[in-house]
């Protein structure tokens, strides 16, 4: 079977633990991207996703209007919404393993880290469907 390795995004957009949310949100949307590893002196710290944001965000039921949101946003560090604690795998895992640990854990992504701890890659559903294709496309 195939590794996590050979599949997994290398080199992932990455935030700083004190940006603010609003930095966040930019920059994922700059790259069109959903999830971004939380560093912190260089190692993992965390993750953010969209959806950790929006649940973050005030609701349109608010009586705040949209310059107060917007500052709310800008006020707020990635570290006080990120989780602290999110489920990682190592480069060398067997690919179905992974994508078991997605499935089993309703997931998105995973943060992939080696030996030492150190940030190398993302793997993304979209990463596994790739992989699906791929598959799909060599035994046909």
């Amino acid at each position: 079977m195939t590794t996590v390795e050979k599949w997994m995004t290398k080199n992932p957009v990455t935030i700083d633990q004190g940006a603010s949310i609003i930095e966040a949100i930019h920059l994922m949307k700059e790259k069109g991207i959903r999830r971004l590893p939380v560093m912190a002196k260089g190692r993992l710290a965390g993750l953010i996703t969209d959806r950790m944001i929006k649940d973050y965000s005030p609701g349109k039921a608010t009586s705040l209007d949209t310059w107060e949101v917007h500052y709310l946003l800008s006020k707020t560090s990635v570290k006080d919404v990120m989780n602290t604690s999110p489920i990682t795998v190592t480069p060398d895992m067997d690919l179905a393993t992974a994508a078991q640990i997605i499935l089993d854990h309703k997931l998105y992504g995973l943060c992939v880290v080696d030996v030492q701890g150190s940030l190398v890659g993302i793997m993304s559903v979209g990463d596994m469907l790739r992989a699906v294709v791929e598959f799909a496309k060599n035994r046909s």
